[in-house]
């Protein structure tokens, strides 16, 4: 496996800046698991935001860019190298801690496997 920023696009995912992938579906290693709410492209912290909808109680996760393994604005799919499971046990997506704290990104990369850079 090739070592990548987590906070980073992959180069081979096909995303290219500017590009709006809000409302895009998001397709685990074993099924689809919501669609994209938000998204940043911040280098060294580009992430997705995931509602999962009624799939486990309207919750909202974070996933760094790095999980993605493409990008298809045709399907207007993301997909990304983590099971269902694993994302639906990530800790939520809470808007009023991110940027207000500098260590909030670093328990996602810890949770996905990659320590903050």
């Amino acid at each position: 496996m090739t070592e990548y920023d987590i906070w980073g696009y992959r180069p081979d995912a096909g995303y290219q800046a500017g590009t709006d992938i809000v409302g895009f579906k998001v397709e685990a290693t074993d099924g689809s698991i919501g669609k994209i709410s938000k998204h940043s492209d911040e280098v060294g912290a580009s992430y997705l935001v995931v509602d999962t909808g009624a799939w486990i109680f309207g919750k909202h996760v974070l996933l760094p860019a790095g999980t993605i393994t493409l990008i298809d604005t045709v399907e207007e799919k993301v997909h990304v190298d983590r099971t269902k499971e694993r994302i639906k046990n990530a800790p939520e997506f809470d808007a009023s801690k991110y940027g207000g704290e500098p260590s909030y990104l670093e328990q996602f990369a810890k949770y996905y496997g990659q320590p903050h850079m």
